[in-house]
């Protein structure tokens, strides 16, 4: 099972049809299972990997 690391949670909020119905859905964040170097899976979202990956490439 992979840690998860990072704080994002689902939005949650109403879907409205065109006679304004309202029922619940939920947004889920976009998490990914990445592994790192040492062979630990984690699970971070996928704007947190871009940005990791963008810091990486400015350091170089």
């Amino acid at each position: 099972m992979a840690k998860k690391v990072t704080s994002k949670k689902p939005l949650t909020g109403n879907s409205r049809s065109h006679a304004l119905n309202a029922t619940k859905r939920q947004q889920k964040p976009n998490l990914q299972v990445i592994r790192l170097e040492d062979g630990t899976k984690i699970r971070m979202s996928a704007r947190e990997i871009r940005s990791l990956r963008k810091q990486d490439k400015q350091a170089a």
